[in-house]
């Protein structure tokens, strides 16, 4: 193998571009009274069908989705969880997350039937004022996931606080 020369300058191909952002894809399932895994809320840019039981979801980074696990056993409901789930652009801080690829900003995550139904409430009071939840501000899903860790009561989102997040959102 032949060395460089010492007034050579070495360059890689892909130096000067930033790392692609890769699509974040959530798995879905449904098996009756067993698995139960579905999108609440969010609009992905491809939905990929494996079989009869499972699906694929995957989103553009930084959208944001719902995503609901129920499961259950031989004797009742075995776990309750949601999660409200960002995809991140590279460089951002994201978790690993079971059933989800590569990874996910974690915005809320609610555990149990009493957390997952509250939070299911919040939500259904956003889609009443006509806002879809997935264009919500992060901040508020950050601030009811941080309530409900605090067992204190969850804010509501309102048309006001929207109309903030979005003129934030025109000054960036």
């Amino acid at each position: 193998m032949t060395q460089p020369s010492p007034n050579t300058v070495q360059t890689w191909p892909h130096a000067a571009l930033p790392p692609r952002p890769d699509p974040m894809r959530v798995s879905l399932a449904f098996v009756e009274h067993r698995v139960n895994v579905w999108l609440r809320f969010g609009q992905p840019v491809r939905e990929t069908v494996l079989d009869r039981w499972r699906r694929v979801a995957t989103f553009e980074p930084n959208a944001v989705c719902c995503r609901v696990k129920w499961i259950g056993n031989d004797y009742g409901t075995a776990l309750w969880q949601l999660m409200v789930l960002q995809a991140p652009m590279p460089f951002d801080g994201a978790q690993r997350i079971a059933g989800v690829v590569p990874r996910a900003r974690i915005l809320l995550r609610a555990d149990g039937e009493q957390q997952v139904k509250a939070v299911l409430e919040k939500i259904d009071a956003i889609d009443a004022l006509g806002i879809e939840p997935a264009a919500a501000a992060a901040t508020y899903w950050q601030t009811v996931g941080n309530r409900l860790a605090a067992c204190q009561p969850l804010p509501d989102y309102t048309s006001e606080r929207h109309a903030v997040h979005l003129a934030r959102g025109a000054l960036r």
